[in-house]
């Protein structure tokens, strides 16, 4: 179960230890999102002790699956810059149409070039087999 505390009526927080469990993340890495202003919500008790929301917890969960999309720590700071910028779901969306377009397309030249190599390996396979044959 996951630590919480109510510190106000409506607030429940949740400690680093156990959001970072849950996320299967190190402590380190979710400090580092908070650095570099990809996690800009964080409440601390009193002593300094970071505390974590449920929003907190959904929007490390976002950067987890943008990171296994393809995209990067650079690119969701683009993102994170043009919604504090713009405040516009809409151009945030449509630039993370185009980096996932970027990326797609980077993927789908990958497994063309995967292609050729492994039909290669798969010629030079059979060259070898039939010079051992004869």
């Amino acid at each position: 179960m996951i630590w919480k505390e109510r510190l106000t009526m409506n607030e429940e927080f949740i400690s680093i230890g156990e959001l970072a469990k849950k996320l299967e993340m190190s402590q380190r890495t979710i400090r580092y999102y908070e650095e570099i202003g990809l996690l800009n919500s964080v409440k601390r008790l009193e002593g300094g002790r970071r505390v974590y929301t449920d929003t907190d917890l959904r929007r490390l969960k976002l950067i987890k699956r943008l990171k296994m999309l393809g995209l990067t720590l650079s690119d969701m700071q683009e993102l994170e810059a043009i919604w504090t910028i713009e405040k516009s779901n809409e151009k945030v969306l449509n630039r993370l149409l185009e980096l996932l377009g970027h990326h797609l397309k980077m993927l789908e030249d990958r497994i063309a070039d995967l292609d050729i190599l492994r039909n290669e390996i798969i010629e030079y396979q059979e060259r070898i087999r039939s010079k051992i044959k004869a």
